[in-house]
């Protein structure tokens, strides 16, 4: 980060002394303000139960207590309710959806699109409340062969919690300590271990599957300076199919590749310039970043990072601030939530052709979308 970077950063940290993480809490209204150019995403013509076509998305609607389900060209036709404020979610091969929200963890049906069940946490957390930092799941993650999910636990003002889930009993069967805000949960390839990314504690924690075991590892390409306050934390990762390794991308500057296996972090050069948050892999290996928009004076408007597996980067610009990003199965679109966490969020979703022959569609959908997956 530029030194003009970092001073900007911690002056508006001085500013703000009950920052607990990323940001303060989100003010944004539900339309974004001027920074929206779509209403919200009202669900209309309805399909059919049963009929949930293939490619559709569906989103967390962080600022309310649903799912919605979104045909990528025509926008939001139906919602199901799932408990408040939901974050982050995992489709599994079985047709269910597995919804963190700050009530418990919501199994949702997709052909039929209802709400089968909601798994109550083990860990205490507080009150049910709404907004960033509100106890509850945030990442989750659904194991290789579907037997258990993965949810990291917020728990305010203390270390967060990942609890596993028996996706056939519906029952929590273990919890683990992890880091602060367990902003994204990953799993290997092989389905031996759980990658819990801490957002307020710098950090990576591993768990195996078989023990419990559990092993943290320090991502902090820029130091922890600043602690609970600081900008320049850890938020989402992807693993990385032919190594196994974490890619955790910082400010549009940084990548940080974590290997599990030696807890050692190499640093490799970003391009866009700006906050980023979410990430996920296309199906060549492509890694693609969500950059939020300015957090420092000097900081670069949000975008779309496209980074080829060579570390050639092409950095697609977008309206306004995101959130988390799924990819077509074919690898030939992108999907970018509008919910981002911090102020002037916007109800929808940005449609990315990543051949870059049209530019980007923004498309009404869901209330404040956070987590998204691609059905």
């Amino acid at each position: 980060m530029t030194a003009r970077r970092v001073v900007s950063a911690l002056a508006a940290l001085a500013a703000a002394a009950v920052l607990a993480g990323c940001a303060t809490e989100a003010t944004g209204t539900p339309d974004g303000g001027a920074a929206a150019k779509s209403p919200a995403g009202t669900p209309s013509a309805q399909a059919p139960a049963g009929t949930t076509p293939d490619g559709t998305l569906l989103v967390a609607d962080f600022g309310g207590d649903t799912v919605t389900f979104v045909d990528p060209e025509r926008g939001a036709f139906d919602r199901v309710e799932v408990g408040t404020a939901p974050y982050g979610l995992v489709v599994g091969a079985d047709g269910r959806a597995w919804v963190a929200t700050a009530e418990g963890v919501a199994v949702v049906d997709v052909p039929t699109r209802t709400r089968q069940a909601r798994i109550p946490y083990e860990t205490e957390t507080g009150p049910v409340t709404t907004g960033e930092y509100r106890g509850g799941g945030m990442g989750i993650a659904l194991a290789p062969d579907g037997r258990h999910v993965y949810v990291g636990v917020n728990v305010p003002g203390a270390d967060g919690v990942l609890e596993v889930i028996d996706t056939d009993s519906r029952e929590v069967t273990d919890t683990v300590p992890v880091g602060r805000r367990p902003f994204d949960v990953d799993v290997s390839r092989d389905g031996a271990e759980v990658y819990a990314t801490g957002h307020d504690s710098f950090d990576v924690t591993s768990v195996r599957t078989d023990t419990l075991r559990t092993r943290r590892m320090e991502v902090a390409p820029y130091g922890t300076e600043g602690g609970l306050g600081s900008w320049l934390k850890p938020h989402y990762a992807v693993v990385r199919p032919g190594d196994g390794k974490l890619l955790l991308p910082f400010e549009g500057e940084r990548l940080a590749v974590l290997d599990p296996r030696t807890g050692k972090v190499k640093v490799e050069p970003m391009t866009a310039g700006t906050h980023q948050h979410g990430a996920t892999l296309a199906p060549d290996g492509t890694l693609l970043v969500v950059g939020t928009g300015p957090i420092a004076s000097d900081d670069e408007e949000a975008s779309l990072t496209v980074r080829g597996p060579d570390g050639t980067e092409r950095v697609i610009g977008l309206d306004g601030p995101h959130e988390d990003v799924a990819v077509s199965r074919d690898g030939r679109t992108a999907y970018v939530t509008g919910g981002f966490t911090r102020d002037g969020y916007w109800n929808g979703i940005t449609v990315v052709d990543l051949s870059g022959r049209t530019p980007p569609v923004r498309l009404a959908a869901g209330e404040r979308p956070l987590g998204i997956a691609v059905l």
